[in-house]
């Protein structure tokens, strides 16, 4: 099997493993490089990190490579987790835990989750091509086990009822891409309102674009000419 190397990761999937969109966003690198680049503005060393739709696992990896990181990650497609897994295992990442399923606010309970092959199209709207149950597991429950400080999330829309529910207890940075095309300006306002109210601040220096950086406040702050420079 050739191996592909996405932003230096190794990537050990064949063209029928994926959708045509996505292996050649794969072959070209173009898969995920706008996270690629600001995850690492979120996530620091010797931090513990819960990431929610993980897809093929090459955001997980590179987070996995930051020194002292360890990571929990979730895919609620199973398929798509076979293929996270595959990746994270080639890039013999031990401090990074997979699961498949879905964390959400409130008491357990059963999702129907949508599913298509390009992957960063399955979520919990209905306009989809298969459908499964998931059932879910309390997202704060999980965070005050594990002690997380960090969320990454990549959930297709989901983020918008998961920020207004959840507390997050102890999370001092939440790096998330942003779906306004399922949720329109309205539901942009709804997120950033949520994560104000349990004190986050949006912070420019970790976003671009729809991947946007809420973080609690870190004190006084220098001026970084890359800061302004990608405003």
């Amino acid at each position: 099997m050739a191996v592909l190397t996405v932003h230096g990761i190794k990537v050990p999937l064949q063209s029928e493993d994926v959708s045509p969109i996505i292996w050649q966003a794969l072959a070209n690198g173009s898969y995920e490089a706008k996270e690629a680049r600001w995850v690492f503005k979120a996530v620091k060393r010797n931090d513990r990190v819960l990431e929610l739709g993980t897809g093929i696992g090459v955001i997980t990896s590179l987070i996995g490579k930051i020194p002292g990181v360890q990571v929990w990650a979730f895919e609620a497609n199973p398929s798509t987790a076979a293929l996270a897994k595959r990746v994270i295992d080639a890039n013999n990442l031990r401090n990074v835990t997979l699961q498949q399923g879905i964390l959400a606010a409130g008491a357990p309970r059963t999702f129907r989750f949508y599913v298509r092959k390009d992957l960063w199209m399955s979520s919990m709207d209905e306009k989809h091509e298969d459908v499964i149950s998931i059932a879910s597991t309390n997202i704060d429950e999980f965070i005050f086990q594990h002690k997380i400080n960090v969320l990454v999330m990549d959930i297709e829309g989901a983020e918008r009822d998961l920020l207004r529910g959840a507390q997050l207890p102890g999370i001092q940075r939440v790096f998330l891409e942003l779906h306004d095309h399922l949720y329109g300006l309205s539901g942009i306002r709804d997120i950033t309102q949520a994560l104000a109210t349990k004190g986050y601040a949006y912070d420019p220096r970790g976003s671009r674009g729809a991947c946007v950086l809420f973080a609690k406040d870190d004190g006084p702050r220098e001026y970084e000419p890359e800061a302004a420079d990608a405003a």
